[in-house]
């Protein structure tokens, strides 16, 4: 099963020194997504990850990032199509089986965000998407993860996970330097998914 990590929306002062950090550990998967940041300010974080990183970066905003740095690829989060003569991988984000069933024609992976219904309940969208079989490997479950959720994604199918706030939650981006307690969650997160 494949670990995404997300990147927090706002920029922060210790964030490339994390991130670093995050691949040292073996974070292969990075989304670098912060809406309505001004394209500078991506580039200037990029600049300062190692070289050797930018193959595990794809980028939500600012697209040309992705040839500019030679990244993994783009992801759109919305129904809008690729920009025009673009090549290279396509990821999408929808939260609908409908929604899934044709992103998955568009799309190298889609990010799903459809979160499970209470138990006894069978009319949710990630049910819908289970029975029409639109679960699979290209299929990341994105619905808020937390360390918790992984086996559950695993047994529905999913190809991988979407995680945000379960691990930037274990640094204050205001208060604290030392981010150890970081490290050692993504570290029971890749655990998790391997």
């Amino acid at each position: 099963m494949k670990l995404v990590i997300m990147t927090q929306q706002a920029f922060f002062v210790e964030e490339d020194k994390i991130l670093s950090a995050l691949f040292d550990e073996g974070m292969a998967d990075l989304h670098l997504r912060k809406p309505g940041a001004e394209p500078m300010m991506a580039e200037r974080l990029l600049s300062l990850l190692p070289e050797t990183t930018y193959g595990k970066i794809t980028v939500h905003d600012h697209y040309y990032l992705k040839n500019e740095y030679r990244l993994a690829g783009i992801h759109i989060d919305s129904a809008d199509a690729p920009p025009k003569d673009y090549r290279g991988k396509v990821g999408r984000t929808c939260s609908t089986a409908d929604a899934l069933a044709a992103a998955k024609k568009t799309a190298d992976y889609v990010f799903f965000c459809a979160k499970p219904a209470a138990a006894g309940t069978d009319t949710d969208e990630l049910n819908k998407a289970a029975r029409r079989g639109l679960i699979d490997k290209h299929v990341y479950a994105a619905w808020g993860i937390s360390l918790e959720d992984i086996r559950e994604a695993k047994e529905l199918g999913f190809g991988g996970v979407v995680v945000c706030e379960d691990l930037w939650n274990k640094f204050d981006i205001h208060n604290e330097t030392d981010y150890k307690d970081l490290i050692n969650h993504f570290d029971k997160l890749r655990k998790a998914t391997s």
